[in-house]
């Protein structure tokens, strides 16, 4: 797993697994410029960066409702930059609570109990059903009230990394929850790694030292495999090569696809490092960091960091025979000003193999 290729698989004993991946796939890099299809029939623009397969989300929430047999996720990151407001955290979690899970990946949370202010927020509707917390980094996972019930075999396990990271009470590392939801094995992963441009190896040693860790402890050969593994949070991959000054003058003029050529995390992913066999939705949204406090501007301190798409969501399915996935949508909210990090929210549809032709 050196390569981020199955990050779900955390213990040893899930080679074949890997390789089954490799092989049905159909989200291909040996067709990365073609329109792909993911086994549910929907079709998608899929850009490949070697190891992660960029796709085009279908933006069809409003139109083109789930079928009965979708188990639709919302997922949410963000790094609240130590400060905490309830009408933001009200504000990323939405009124819109149709989905089947909604899960929320948290990094510098400050030491209020974000957990209760969470579900005070989302009491009427949904119920929290795992949280996996290492100080200021924290995952929640909610389902709709009753969903208990459908909800199996869940574990949390944790991995620091870099010590404090360099501020008190601001951990480095990852939270992790599995669960069996009603027919699927899921994993989720919350991760902040390390800070600065410099330190892109020292990220990508981080994910795979994560990858490795998580569950290996209690790792069970009896166990369902993981069909789905879900990467969020800050990954602190930045923008590399550009001036912050020409990264932002193509952001005003709204050509920030133009620096997707830069972003260290498809640079790393293209060369084998990381994240192999995973998707990610097309980078339409403005980089997420570093904004001023309060408002919609860049960093205007002395260090005028360039901007970047600190904050990712990634997912990766292990076998697209097995289980249909839809990207719905995959944007920033720009809204929130309550930190110098803009959340990250995506809607990701899965739909089992054994639905498919029923």
């Amino acid at each position: 797993m050196g390569n981020l290729s199955s990050s779900s698989h955390a213990g040893k004993g899930y080679r074949k697994e890997r390789s089954r991946w490799k092989k049905n796939s159909k989200v291909s890099k040996n067709n990365k410029d073609k329109p792909t299809s993911t086994s549910n029939g929907h079709s998608h623009n899929s850009h490949g960066h070697g190891g992660i397969n960029t796709i085009k989300p279908r933006n069809l929430c409003n139109d083109e409702l789930p079928t009965d047999s979708d188990i639709c996720i919302c997922v949410v990151t963000w790094n609240m930059n130590g400060r905490v407001c309830e009408e933001d955290l009200a504000e990323i979690v939405g009124n819109r609570r149709q989905f089947d899970l909604l899960v929320v990946g948290l990094q510098e949370v400050p030491r209020r109990n974000v957990s209760q202010l969470l579900q005070a927020t989302l009491l009427e509707s949904y119920m929290l059903l795992g949280e996996a917390i290492m100080q200021s980094l924290q995952l929640y996972v909610f389902g709709p009230k009753g969903s208990d019930s459908f909800t199996k075999e869940l574990k949390v396990d944790k991995y620091a990394v870099g010590g404090c990271g360099g501020v008190i009470g601001r951990k480095k590392g990852a939270v992790a929850i599995r669960l069996y939801y009603k027919s699927i094995q899921m994993m989720f992963v919350s991760c902040h790694l390390s800070a600065h441009t410099e330190k892109v190896e020292e990220r990508n040693w981080e994910c795979r030292h994560i990858s490795h860790s998580l569950f290996s402890k209690i790792w069970n050969p009896y166990e369902r495999p993981t069909q789905i593994t879900v990467w969020l949070g800050d990954l602190n991959y930045r923008l590399q090569g550009i001036h912050s000054h020409s990264a932002r003058n193509l952001i005003r003029k709204d050509h920030h696809k133009l620096l997707m050529s830069k972003d260290q995390l498809l640079q790393e992913a293209e060369r084998g490092h990381i994240f192999d066999g995973y998707c990610e939705g097309t980078l339409t949204f403005k980089p997420t960091y570093k904004y001023n406090v309060g408002t919609n501007n860049y960093d205007t301190s002395h260090k005028v960091r360039v901007p970047s798409w600190t904050d990712r969501i990634l997912f990766k399915i292990e076998d697209m025979n097995q289980m249909g996935a839809t990207l719905h949508s995959y944007e920033s909210m720009d809204d929130i000003y309550g930190s110098d990090h803009k959340p990250v929210k995506a809607h990701l549809c899965l739909r089992p193999y054994n639905n498919l032709h029923s």
